[in-house]
Formats: C-alpha cells, structure tokens, sequence
C-alpha cells in the first residue's frame, strides 16, 4: 500500500484487473466518520470478496492490478471527480457524520489526496501496457436489495462497447450461472472508472459483478496466499 491508499500489483501482459472498492480501512485522522465499526463489515464500506477474486485472477494471469486501499465511505473511486456522490452523505438508510458536512474545499482535498493518486496509477499502467490493453474492473453485490433477492450469480456491465462484456456473459451461461446483462446496475456512467479509463481511450473493458455470498470468505473467492497489502479493517 501506498500513502495515498492504493496498490499496485505488477504483472505482464495486456490485461489490468481493477477493483475500486478493495477495502473497508479508514486513513488516520478519520476516526470511523462517526459510525458504529460494524457497519465497516457491511456493503456500505467495501465490495465484500472482490479484493480477494481480484488478486486471485492477478495471481493466476500474472497481470498487473491496482486496488484501492481506502473505504468507498471517504470517498468513491468509481465516481468522477464532478460526481455529488463521490462522498457519501447518507448510505442504504446510514447517515455518515464524518461526512454530513463536508463541503467543497474537504471533497477537494480528498480528491487529491486519494482519488486522484488512484486514478494516475491505472493510466500510469495503461500508458505502459499501450493500445492493446484490457481492462477488467472488479465489484461485488449484495444477494438482495430493499428485500427483494437478486437472482444474479454475477453481473456483466458495460457502456457501447461489448467486446468484452458479451462473449464473457456467454461463457458465464454456458458454465452454468446466472448472468446479469447491465445487471443489477447499468454500466453507463460518466466519469466513472470504465467511462474514463476504457471508454475514452478506446480500450475494450468491462466491470464484473459478483454476488457476495458466493465469495464473502477469502476460501470462497480463492483468495491470494499471501497477506494482502491491504489489509481489510472495519475497527479503524
């Protein structure tokens, strides 16, 4: 991990596996934005699993990775800069104290300080892996939302390009799974991480989703052997 939150993974080849909402930790100085830590252990925080598939695939494919190391509740990597919700103010019914009442000048600085950093990692990566590569950004779902389940095992995103995105929601429905087409989100977002660092640069690309309780434990995402460099922590 960076001081700027983030890590970057080295590897070969032309794929770049991303995975925005990495972690649940808190830099210092932030307390736990006035929440109870629990709720660090919830979707609220962090994509649940998609760290530990992330690194799964870096390992399997050599590739290289980048991962945030920073809960999405101090800021959220797959929002433009421009976006009003990169700091969240109110997350599924949870008020955010620490940031109620962030205003511009505290957005800005945290844009500097960790979303900023994260996004030059990934173009850094690109620039050196150079028109034929291929990104792939990692997220995860809860199995239901407002009570009603989710019948997706995963979910292929994309904006116009389906290069990636369709032969992969073949292959998913072959093996057997259940396959969210731009489900259950669009992939269509301005600004975000596809939108910037696929879209504009004409890079073929696609966002998996995954449902959470098919890999909410290291076991069950196959994760890396090792220690993650980001450790995920919901008592900070």
């Amino acid at each position: 991990m960076t001081e700027n939150g983030f890590e970057a993974i080295p590897g070969t080849g032309n794929v770049l596996f991303l995975c925005d909402h990495a972690a649940n930790a808190l830099p210092p100085g932030h307390g736990t934005l006035g929440l109870k830590p629990d709720l660090f252990q919830t979707h609220i925080a962090w994509d649940i699993g998609a760290a530990a598939v992330t690194r799964a695939l870096a390992s399997v494919y050599g590739a290289p990775a980048v991962l945030g190391c920073w809960s999405r509740l101090l800021i959220d990597l797959n929002r433009g800069a421009d976006d009003p919700t990169i700091v969240m103010k109110l997350s599924d019914g949870s008020i955010i104290p620490g940031n109620r009442d962030a205003g511009p000048d505290e957005v800005a600085r945290r844009i500097a300080a960790y979303h900023a950093p994260y996004h030059a990692a990934i173009t850094r990566a690109l620039d050196a892996m150079g028109p034929d590569a291929v990104v792939v950004s990692m997220h995860s779902f809860t199995p239901s939302w407002k009570g009603v389940p989710r019948p997706w095992e995963y979910g292929v995103l994309y904006d116009r390009d389906i290069r990636m995105a369709a032969p992969l929601m073949r292959r998913l429905a072959q093996a057997g799974y259940s396959v969210g087409d731009n489900e259950p989100y669009h992939g269509a977002l301005d600004g975000d991480t596809l939108n910037v660092h696929g879209t504009r640069r004409g890079l073929p690309h696609v966002l998996i989703e995954m449902r959470q309780d098919l890999i909410a434990t290291y076991a069950a995402a196959q994760s890396a052997r090792e220690e993650p460099a980001c450790r995920n922590r919901g008592d900070r």
